[in-house]
């Protein structure tokens, strides 16, 4: 496993994140302790030293399971956890949102659930649309002054309020926002045209979820099975449901079989390649191996050529590129990352 420079911090990441929205099974559908255990051991072996979690996982049985795993070893990995949604099926007003209020209630909470004294990368999870930037970047600075976070993120926030997030920071001097998370695979593009450059231009980690669009890339829903399409009442599924997205899977299922690599092997080193920190959220150890061999494949710029133009839609000049859909999010009964 490579490692990368977690934004304009000195913290050293390994090239792919563990994804851990699997571990439980309170969603009903998820590994149990042992499995995810299993999960955790292999990532671990390979070298894997980036974890990330959330609070409404499993709701809260994510971060319990990962609190008993990393006893004796918590120092071992960077552990990233987010809040926005709460960690219950109908959680008070006062626990969801991105105020201070619940801010605080919610690190704490997760402490506790995680059996640790500090989440090393605290991630906004969502804009809930209410909450002013300036109170969400004070929020992170007083949580980071109390030693409760050491680094802060946001996840699924807009190019704009990215920057003007990291700029209030600037100003006061604040903690730096070191990372942005957001959904990044070939199915889905649209954070070329915003997102990515702003990473480049601020300084900021590039951390990406669903590199697999959901499992299509697999190429599984092909054959029968189901996985995404059903689980999770079929959040982050991308559904190969235009030329487009046959023509971008043909090409990833024709340079997989040239390079006797797995599908998802050949997705998520196309992200890697791509300047993306990518997240895997394995279900089982099969899974897992299978998405780690993408650590040790790296495509060559022909076959990168033909992924790009597979997958690249087309659009008349002065036509915007399609926007990241936020629609829908305020408290979706199952998150979307």
């Amino acid at each position: 496993m490579r490692f990368k420079l977690l934004g304009g911090t000195g913290v050293r990441v390994s090239q792919i994140a563990l994804g851990t929205a699997n571990f439980g099974t309170r969603w009903g559908h998820g590994a149990d302790e042992k499995e995810s255990a299993a999960i955790l051991e292999a990532y671990a072996q390979a070298g894997g030293n980036f974890i990330d979690t959330a609070d409404v996982y499993q709701f809260g049985q994510s971060e319990e399971i990962l609190g008993n795993l990393l006893e004796g070893r918590r120092d071992d990995f960077l552990l990233a956890s987010k809040f926005t949604y709460g960690a219950a099926p109908e959680p008070s007003r006062l626990l969801t949102g991105n105020s201070r209020r619940a801010m605080v209630s919610s690190v704490e909470a997760s402490l506790k659930r995680l059996k640790t004294d500090r989440i090393d990368l605290f991630w906004v999870h969502n804009p809930d649309e209410l909450t002013r930037t300036e109170e969400i970047v004070r929020g992170l600075d007083d949580l980071t002054r109390a030693g409760k976070i050491l680094y802060a993120g946001l996840s699924n926030f807009p190019p704009w309020r990215l920057a003007r997030a990291v700029t209030m920071a600037e100003l006061t001097r604040a903690v730096p926002i070191a990372a942005v998370q957001f959904e990044y695979s070939l199915v889905h593009r649209e954070p070329e045209a915003d997102v990515l450059p702003a990473c480049r231009a601020l300084a900021l980690a590039p951390v990406t979820w669903s590199p697999l669009g959901g499992g299509m890339l697999t190429g599984k829903y092909r054959k029968g099975e189901t996985g995404r399409l059903e689980a999770f009442g079929g959040k982050v599924f991308q559904a190969e449901t235009s030329a487009l997205r046959t023509a971008t899977l043909d090409a990833v299922l024709r340079i997989a079989e040239e390079i006797h690599a797995s599908p998802d092997q050949v997705a998520i080193a196309w992200a890697a390649q791509r300047g993306a920190l990518p997240i895997v959220g394995p279900r089982t150890m099969t899974q897992l191996t299978s998405n780690l061999g993408a650590a040790t494949l790296t495509l060559s710029a022909e076959q990168l050529a033909r992924l790009d133009s597979a997958s690249e839609a087309k659009r008349e000049f002065g036509e915007p590129a399609a926007a990241l859909d936020l629609s829908g999010l305020e408290r979706p009964a199952i998150p979307v990352a």
